[in-house]
């Protein structure tokens, strides 16, 4: 099944391009000939009943599965030789958390700055610039030293969601952020990441079991379907409007702490 969009007729590049990908687990097919393209500055909300591959799917874009077959690119590059990691902010859904783990926020927000390309490595003072900067624009400087189990689900998320953007990346990857959250800490989550599309200039990739939420933003149904998986796609301008630059974390730009509940 073709995406709707076609990426030579709009004003961004491809960050993901999903070509004929398929997956299968134990025997079962889980993903079939799936093409799909995500654009720089779209929100892609992925939906789907249980088993239908979503997290899969997450997961065969940041290289922790192999697809059966098919091709993926990011930002242009053949996934076998992409080294820009850093380039990518990813949150796994919460239950792959043990709240029991001995870290406080300061160290889980750094810990996303131990990349592909920097295991191992000191930090440096940069790195630590890096850090406050994300936990200053998710509003949890104050929380820096509290062990991260200590947190409510809502200061997790933003402690999770403040790791993926340390190193400032271009796309960022949620997987069901608001799972296990309670209704109102869902909503500010939500307010919080619509925010960070419109004003941030990041590329989101996210699974929600909210379909009522996508369905919201990004007005109306689907924009494709396959199989199980549906791909809710908005941009975050009119292709008229394209003159925006984008906003970073650090190096000299506007830091703007983000204030909504949770």
């Amino acid at each position: 099944m073709s995406n709707p969009v076609d990426p030579q007729a709009h004003c961004h590049d491809p960050v993901v391009t999903l070509a004929d990908v398929s997956f299968s687990y134990e025997g079962k097919q889980v993903i079939r000939d799936l093409n799909f393209t995500v654009l720089q500055r779209d929100f892609v909300g992925l939906a789907g009943s249980n088993g239908a591959g979503k997290t899969t799917l997450l997961r065969i874009i940041v290289g922790l599965l192999k697809p059966d077959q098919g091709e993926v690119r990011l930002f242009g590059e053949p996934y076998s030789s992409f080294r820009g990691w850093n380039r990518i902010g990813y949150v796994p859904q919460k239950n792959a958390f043990n709240p029991l783990f001995p870290a406080t926020v300061r160290e889980v927000v750094l810990s996303g700055l131990y990349g592909r390309n920097k295991l191992f490595k000191r930090l440096t003072s940069a790195d630590v610039r890096k850090c406050q900067d994300a936990l200053e624009v998710m509003g949890i400087p104050d929380l820096a030293e509290r062990r991260i189990g200590q947190l409510s689900g809502g200061q997790q998320q933003r402690a999770f969601l403040a790791r993926a953007l340390v190193n400032n990346p271009e796309l960022l990857i949620l997987d069901e952020p608001t799972a296990g959250i309670d209704a109102e800490t869902q909503e500010g989550f939500f307010e919080l990441i619509r925010h960070m599309h419109q004003h941030h200039a990041i590329t989101f990739l996210m699974v929600s079991h909210d379909i009522d939420m996508l369905e919201d933003y990004m007005g109306g149904g689907p924009a494709q379907v396959c199989g199980k998986l549906k791909f809710y796609v908005r941009h975050t301008h009119d292709p008229q409007d394209c003159s925006e630059t984008r906003l970073h974390l650090s190096g000299g730009a506007k830091r703007e702490k983000i204030e909504v509940g949770g």
